[in-house]
């Protein structure tokens, strides 16, 4: 039966097939005159054809031409015309395997070349063992094993041959990398772990399935759920450098198995796999059960606010009837006002024609009360959503790991005030213009509903800002841990920027102030006026240039 392949057609051919373009055939099929002189001191046309083909495989792809083998007439041609010959003349080449031979042996002690054998073997097996770990695929591991072979000038196996070695230093890196995790644990973390396939939550489920079943919530409700998932997890105090020496995609794919199998079959793998598997998922369920609570407080904020949004709309549809009221008598009013002034006669009996002061005052006190109304802020309703927050904000606040920039640490210190039911109110959070401080203002002294509503609201906008962040988290995390170190930054070409900021300021404003020059160059030459310091400062003129 023949070995099932990995690979495809065209991952096959990515890696062992020669190159037919002209761009690579020029950068990998270029003889040198060295090569040139070697390759002429062959008898007879078609051997030194032959020998130069041989040579330019040796180079690219890596590996040794099969008998039989076609090669594709531009790349005959390609080589032929370097040498003064014709594509024809490889006819007969090599009709006898100890030409073939012959020049694999001289190829090899004049270029170095190696056979992929003995100790050369060995070496390229224990560069792939230790590469196994970093690769994401059976593929982009096969590409980097034959880069390296090309480098060393040792010529590739056969495809089979290589797809075994790649295929089995990747599963022998994933059981490594398994073994490992294992070992970070002790006697009663392990108990602890194969626990969670056995103990059943509700009679129905195991803790290990009930511990993935999690998901954004709508209410204080769904986050209870979710913060009950969150303490259990946080309860199991796993070791923080248990998954620090993992790549991250091995830690997600551990991760897609734990949420893939169901508990009876997790029970049946092998202690290792099962461990690191149940300890990957704690981990990271952790960071993602966080990053759901956090999503569904900012949730709950934004249904809080357009339930506010709603009640001011709200009282202003109220008051439609009494705006149209107190409109018709100010017109009443008003004309017999001015009726009055234009017949001379007293203004008391103008205002007696049309109700009479008592009605004047009535009127007066709807107005002021409908100018409330109409200048209504969503903020002054917020406090309603208070008693929804309390079932769970200061739950959530000692639960949460929740870190802070210097730009945070006030809304920081409201929230650690919130979860440890302080007294203290502080407001160093709050802008100093903000409407916040109008309305909490208003409110009685100690009343501290309103107060937790702002800091709980403020706590979504730091979080989307980046001024606070969960300690391990993927989606709340520290912005830093996105940004490119600064030794990589160093070493990668396509960063051409400078990386002390008064350098870059200076190349900024420079190039600032040499556009604005040949602006007014140009503006000058059209005829615009333009202001003395600027023609100053600019050199001769020139052409108008865009920065």
């Amino acid at each position: 039966m023949p070995r099932r392949s990995i690979w495809s057609a065209r991952q096959r051919a990515a890696l062992f097939d020669r190159p037919t373009d002209e761009p690579a055939l020029l950068r990998h099929y270029t003889l040198s005159d060295d090569d040139i002189e070697q390759i002429r001191v062959r008898r007879g046309g078609r051997n030194r054809l032959g020998f130069a083909l041989q040579l330019c495989a040796f180079r690219y792809p890596g590996r040794l031409l099969a008998v039989g083998e076609g090669i594709p007439l531009n790349v005959l041609r390609f080589i032929a015309a370097q040498l003064g010959m014709r594509a024809e003349e490889l006819d007969g080449y090599a009709i006898l395997e100890e030409t073939r031979r012959e020049h694999l042996a001289e190829l090899r002690r004049i270029y170095g070349y190696r056979m992929f054998s003995g100790r050369c073997a060995r070496d390229l097996k224990v560069w792939l063992e230790n590469e196994a770990e970093a690769a994401r695929s059976n593929e982009g591991l096969a590409r980097r094993f034959v880069e390296e072979c090309r480098h060393r000038q040792v010529i590739l196996p056969g495809s089979s041959v290589l797809e075994r070695l790649c295929a089995d230093a990747l599963v022998a890196a994933e059981r490594r990398i398994e073994a490992r995790i294992a070992a970070g644990l002790d006697d009663a973390m392990r108990r602890r772990l194969d626990w969670l396939l056995t103990e059943e939550v509700d009679g129905s489920v195991s803790r290990f399935v009930w511990l993935r079943r999690f998901e954004v919530g709508q209410n204080s409700a769904d986050i209870n759920a979710l913060l009950d998932r969150l303490e259990f997890l946080q309860g199991f105090d796993l070791p923080p450098d248990l998954l620090e020496a993992v790549p991250p995609h091995r830690i997600a794919r551990l991760r897609r198995q734990g949420e893939r199998y169901f508990t009876d079959g997790l029970r049946d793998i092998s202690g290792d796999r099962r461990l690191a598997i149940c300890a990957v998922c704690a981990v990271e369920w952790r960071g993602a059960v966080a990053d759901a609570v956090v999503e569904t407080h900012d949730r709950i904020v934004g249904q809080t606010f357009r339930s506010a949004q709603r009640r001011s709309d709200a009282r202003i549809q109220d008051s439609r009837t009494v705006l149209r009221d107190t409109l018709a008598s100010f017109r009443t009013l008003g004309a017999a006002l001015l009726e009055a002034k234009g017949d001379g006669a007293p203004l008391e009996e103008a205002v007696a024609a049309a109700g009479g002061w008592q009605k004047l005052e009535g009127v007066v006190a709807a107005a002021e009360q409908l100018n409330d109304t109409m200048s209504a802020d969503p903020l002054a309703h917020v406090a309603q959503g208070w008693p929804r927050f309390r079932r769970y904000a200061p739950r959530m606040l000692r639960a949460l790991d929740i870190q802070a920039s210097a730009a945070g640490e006030p809304i920081l210190a409201a929230l650690r005030a919130i979860g440890a039911r302080s007294r203290d109110m502080p407001r160093t959070f709050l802008r100093r213009n903000s409407r916040w401080h109008q309305h909490l203002n208003a409110r009685p002294a100690g009343d501290r509903r309103l107060w937790e509503v702002a800091a709980l609201f403020h706590m979504r906008d730091a979080f989307r800002s980046g001024d606070v962040w969960l300690a391990h988290s993927r989606r709340y995390g520290d912005v830093k841990r996105a940004l490119v170190p600064m030794e990589a930054a160093h070493a990668t070409a396509r960063l051409a920027v400078p990386f002390e900021p008064r350098e870059w300021l200076a190349e900024r404003k420079g190039s600032l102030v040499e556009g604005l020059d040949h602006l007014a160059d140009a503006a000058h030459q059209a005829g615009y006026p333009v202001a003395p310091s600027r023609m100053a400062n600019s050199g001769p003129a020139g052409p108008p240039c865009w920065s």
